[in-house]
């Protein structure tokens, strides 16, 4: 699964974490952000759908991603996504046919990390959406790195 399969998943996301810094630590366009860090989280582990919503209009709307046509809007507590952000926690499905409300934006996908993104005064402004078509891909090391990184975004 993971592309560096010489490095431990620590080592690969500590780097990742360093590179996302350096590219955006400058750019003041969040879509901008997002949009390289969708980029780099996909191309680094080679996930089957990397990218993010955002809230909108009491709604998560679709923002920069890599992978296939997805969803593009998700109410409040629907699916993975939309009950992080009704939960306000990072949420780890090792297989996304036994979540309740499993929204199947692909057939394809078998697990799933959803990881919310908070403003200045800690509220979830979007969340960073990452889908496998493994099972059990995701644990706590990829929550805690993603959570660091979902840190850097000012939506």
């Amino acid at each position: 699964m993971y592309i560096f399969a010489d490095m431990t998943k620590e080592t690969q996301y500590s780097e990742l974490l360093e590179e996302i810094r350096s590219v955006i630590q400058d750019e003041k366009d969040t879509v901008a952000c997002m949009a390289n860090v969708a980029a780099l989280i996909h191309e680094r582990f080679g996930f089957w759908w990397t990218g993010f919503y955002r809230v909108i209009d009491n709604e998560l709307v679709l923002g920069p991603f890599q992978g296939p046509v997805a969803c593009t809007r998700i109410r409040k507590g629907r699916g993975v996504c939309g009950t992080s952000w009704n939960e306000g926690r990072t949420i780890v499905v090792p297989n996304v046919h036994e979540f309740p409300g499993h929204i199947a934006c692909s057939s394809l996908s078998n697990s799933e990390i959803v990881v919310p993104v908070f403003d200045e005064s800690r509220n979830i402004t979007g969340v960073l959406d990452i889908d496998s078509r493994e099972f059990s891909t995701f644990d706590e090391t990829d929550a805690k790195w993603l959570e660091n990184i979902c840190a850097l975004i000012k939506i």
